[in-house]
C-alpha cells in the first residue's frame, strides 16, 4: 500500500510539474526573433513569389498559369 501511494503522489506532482510548465509556455511571450509568423504585409509576400513555376510542368507538381 506504501508503494502505491508513493508512485501516486511521484505521478500527480510530475503531471501537475508538467502543466505548470505548459502553462508557463503558453503565457510567456516568446522573443520577437522566434516568432514563426512575420510582420510582413501579404502584398510584400506575395509580390516576392516567382511568377513561372521552377518545377517541370507535368500539370501535377505546379499549378497552371493563365494565359498572358
Amino acid at each position: 500500500m506504501k508503494f502505491e501511494n508513493m508512485m501516486l503522489r511521484g505521478l500527480f506532482f510530475t503531471t501537475v510539474l508538467a502543466c505548470g510548465l505548459a502553462l508557463l509556455a503558453m503565457i510567456h511571450p516568446m522573443p520577437q526573433g522566434v516568432q514563426l509568423a512575420g510582420t510582413a504585409p501579404v502584398g510584400t509576400l506575395l509580390s516576392a513569389t516567382p511568377s513561372a513555376c521552377p518545377l517541370p510542368a507535368d500539370g501535377v507538381l505546379c499549378p497552371l498559369q493563365p494565359a498572358g
